[in-house]
């Protein structure tokens, strides 16, 4: 679903940041060669990962859901000196693709990519977040938030991608729709939780910005 005309994103496009030659490629690559290319952060909603991690500066990031590497490089751009970026994902076959992306850029020995289940990965890594993008499997994105609020360091982002789901989220799910009923609990649960104060922005397919107290 577009939220906004097709002209008007090329609009915001064109008068944004320009796209990292490295992320150009692999833009182009992913569309070339992997399935499912609509899950690429793209050139505009990578502006905006870009500029909150160059405004937070996040001595750890972790994101949950690699895909090709697109917002793992965009996130990395911010990262502080001597700073890591832990990337999680389940897909095997990718692996190799997004090493290929990562050691080309400058932060090839600060990214770290993790192969499995994110929900047993996380609690094994020794680190507090500064921020977190979550874009993966939308039925565990209540689980993950459950599980990476105690290891955010306090005014820390965690970064929710999909919360608009096509727009989804204002219908009454089907019995079978379990991403979509996920997503409008989790909505709900970001709003009310106490611990966070949240804002959600109609960025492409809703971006939910997340600041722990």
């Amino acid at each position: 679903m577009h939220f906004i005309s097709p002209a008007l994103e090329n609009y915001v496009e064109q008068h944004s940041a320009n796209e990292p030659a490295l992320l150009a490629e692999l833009n182009r690559e992913t569309h070339q060669k992997i399935l499912m290319p609509r899950m690429l952060s793209g050139h505009f909603q990578g502006r905006v990962l870009s500029m909150i991690s160059k405004i937070t500066q996040p001595k750890t990031i972790l994101e949950i859901g690699t895909y090709t590497g697109y917002a793992t490089l965009c996130l990395a751009e911010g990262i502080a000196e001597n700073g890591q970026i832990h990337t999680i994902d389940n897909n095997e076959e990718l692996y190799d693709f997004q090493r290929k992306y990562f050691d080309r850029s400058e932060w090839a020995d600060r990214i770290f990519q993790h192969l499995g289940n994110a929900l047993e990965i996380i609690p094994t890594i020794d680190r507090k977040f500064d921020l977190v993008f979550i874009d993966a499997d939308k039925e565990n994105y209540g689980k993950y938030f459950e599980m990476v609020v105690p290891k955010m360091n306090s005014g820390g982002l965690i970064l929710s991608d999909n919360v608009l789901w096509s727009g989804k989220v204002l219908e009454a799910a089907k019995d079978n729709d379990k991403s979509t009923k996920a997503l409008q609990q989790y909505n709900i649960t970001l709003k009310n939780d106490p611990r966070v104060e949240t804002v959600l922005l109609p960025i492409r397919d809703g971006l939910t910005v997340t600041r722990v107290i």
